[in-house]
């Protein structure tokens, strides 16, 4: 383990290349480039889901599936696919998910249907989730992390206006296939990864469809609370039943019973809620509040989500020398400050600025606490920790655009 992952305060001279498990060099960029096109389905259709709905001839509520769809499958596929790296090793799951991520932008490319938009939808994001937990579980400091991650937060903040300037020319099913950019970076990744897995042990099918059964669960929750929290609780206990029984299996007990973990993960789930959740919500209130057009509001929203994703890569990398607690408390404090300003005010350039405050907190904290988490497990468990940890990451950008949108 690098010295970065071994603690918050301790970090390796940086440089511009991580080490592959084989002991090839990958230079970040690559990781970013594999990583940052799946915030393209998060946040691309964020300004143009009435154009879809339009053309599918559906409301927006409706169209808006396609977005849970792809929130479903980011948060499934995250541990699933690190599960897959784990057991089969780095080359077999990158070639899993490429496959996934090219058969999704095909469906929706060519099928202009809304059941084939939400399946297509769902296949990418099941796809680009393994992809981007590949690319941080082949960092090694803190800089390399925080590349891979300010990539996640550069792409989407400029997925809405990417989104709609795609849209406008080409249509909005390219716009949905934005994801699978993510194919250039694992085309040059994949030749440098090694084929051997990191785990030996059995794989613990059980574990992996009850973990599925939680996330699915938990996705629903916004859209039919009563039902999808009963299954929630109920899934959740039959896990942690499970993980009584089987302490080394696709959940590792290890991971999951480290407080440092724990805490890390869950406000990494709240700053992803937050900020994901205003990407829908500000664009809205522009729209009622401004006479602005759907062009200017997506160039608008473009600088704070910018200066958000461009100041986590200088935070992130900071943060091995600063120390945990000091960079937790300016994190919350800078996402309740977007909260609060973006309640109570309906003037565009405050809006913008509460935006700009969730971004750089969400981003920034997406790199920090994995740091934080990964470096508080076994070597062996780290690619099990950065698939969890995404996972909770991942739910909080499922989460905010589904409340919003209920809303």
């Amino acid at each position: 383990m690098s010295d970065s992952l071994a603690g918050p305060g301790a970090a390796r001279p940086a440089d511009a290349d991580s080490r592959a498990p084989g002991g090839a060099r990958i230079p970040t960029y690559w990781l970013g480039l594999m990583a940052g096109p799946l915030s393209f389905g998060i946040a691309g259709p964020a300004l143009i889901l009435e154009d879809i709905a339009w053309d599918l001839s559906t409301s927006t509520s409706t169209v808006t599936w396609g977005v849970t769809a792809f929130g479903w499958g980011i948060a499934v596929g995250t541990p699933l696919m690190t599960g897959l790296l784990r057991h089969r090793g780095a080359r077999a799951a990158l070639s899993a998910c490429g496959a996934l991520v090219l058969l999704g932008a095909l469906l929706v490319l060519t099928v202009p249907l809304l059941p084939a938009v939400i399946i297509g939808c769902a296949l990418q994001a099941l796809g680009t989730a393994g992809l981007t937990s590949i690319a941080m579980s082949l960092t090694d400091s803190a800089r390399s992390m925080g590349f891979v991650t300010a990539s996640l937060a550069v792409v989407g903040s400029t997925a809405p206006l990417a989104g709609s300037l795609v849209n406008d020319a080409l249509n909005w099913q390219a716009t949905l296939a934005l994801p699978a950019i993510s194919l250039i970076g694992l085309l040059v990744v994949i030749r440098r990864v090694s084929s051997r897995p990191t785990s030996t042990a059995a794989f613990d099918g059980i574990g992996a469809v009850l973990l599925t059964a939680v996330v699915t669960a938990l996705v629903f929750v916004p859209h039919y609370p009563p039902v999808a929290g009963i299954l929630s609780v109920l899934t959740v206990g039959a896990l942690l039943w499970h993980l009584r029984r089987r302490p080394q299996g696709f959940v590792p007990a290890v991971v999951v019973r480290s407080p440092v973990f724990l805490l890390s993960s869950a406000l990494a789930f709240l700053l992803a809620a937050v900020n994901f959740g205003m990407v829908f919500a500000v664009p809205e209130a522009l729209s009622d509040h401004t006479s602005w057009s759907s062009g200017r509001i997506g160039a608008a929203m473009l600088w704070p989500l910018l200066l958000g994703g461009a100041l986590s890569w200088v935070v992130v990398a900071l943060s091995a020398k600063v120390g945990r607690q000091p960079v937790v408390i300016t994190l919350v404090a800078l996402s309740i400050a977007g909260v609060a300003l973006a309640s109570l005010s309906v003037v565009a350039v405050l809006l913008l600025f509460a935006q700009a405050l969730a971004s750089i907190a969400a981003a920034s904290g997406q790199g920090v606490f994995a740091v934080h988490s990964t470096g508080a497990v076994p070597e062996e468990e780290r690619p099990a920790a950065i698939g969890l940890f995404n996972l909770c990451y991942l739910l909080g950008a499922a989460f905010g655009p589904a409340v919003v949108s209920l809303l």
